[in-house]
């Protein structure tokens, strides 16, 4: 069994520290970025929120000062969500693998979870929403946890459960319409529905 897992508003709840970069990016260019706003809609590719404050021809200019920026600025502030060491712990302790499949460029993603200790076995970056697709499926992911209707994209294309938390910028209503399989609250709620479905699954065979 695989698992696999968002990460932005899903195991880490990178808020401050997304803040604290975007303000240094203002601070750097003098391009105004109104970082509480941006951080109300993580989730999709760093380049679509770039867009919003700075011009289409330095957009990859600005993306990679961003990423420059993002080990000093970001990392330590940012916390672990409620649940998510444990979430991560009761997949293991099924017996089964932790995938993270994020559209969070691929070394600031492992800079994360290197700095909060969150044992992931396989990490992929850089992937949105149906994209994600293709690393659930390259490492046979059945199971898919995320906040963001993109997620439950995701999930749906590579014919993965779907388990969404509404911890994140998309709330349960959200998450439903857009076909999640399953709501839950927070992670703090997973270790329980996983043994559940562990066990409907050992119960069905």
């Amino acid at each position: 069994m695989t698992v696999g897992f968002d990460l932005d508003m899903t195991l880490i709840d990178s808020r401050p520290g997304i803040k604290a970069a975007y303000q240094e990016l203002t601070a750097r260019t003098g391009v105004y970025v109104d970082a509480d706003l941006a951080i109300t809609r993580l989730g999709p590719p760093l380049e679509q929120e770039i867009r919003q404050w700075f011009p289409e021809e330095r957009t990859a200019e600005a993306s990679e000062l961003y990423r420059e920026l993002y080990p000093r600025y970001a990392v330590a502030p940012t916390p672990a969500m409620p649940g998510a060491h444990a979430a991560l712990a009761a997949v293991h302790a099924a017996g089964g693998r932790t995938l993270v499949v994020t559209a969070k460029f691929e070394p600031s993603a492992k800079l994360h979870l290197d700095h909060l200790g969150l044992e992931v076995d396989i990490l992929a970056g850089s992937l949105w929403a149906e994209a994600k697709a293709a690393a659930l499926r390259a490492h046979g992911a059945t199971v898919y946890v995320g906040d963001h209707t993109g997620d439950v994209r995701g999930a749906r294309a590579a014919d993965a459960l779907s388990v969404a938390v509404a911890s994140g910028p998309c709330d349960a209503a959200e998450l439903r319409a857009a076909g999640a399989d399953v709501v839950l609250d927070d992670l703090t709620a997973f270790p329980g529905w996983l043994a559940g479905y562990l066990a409907r699954d050992a119960a069905s065979a």
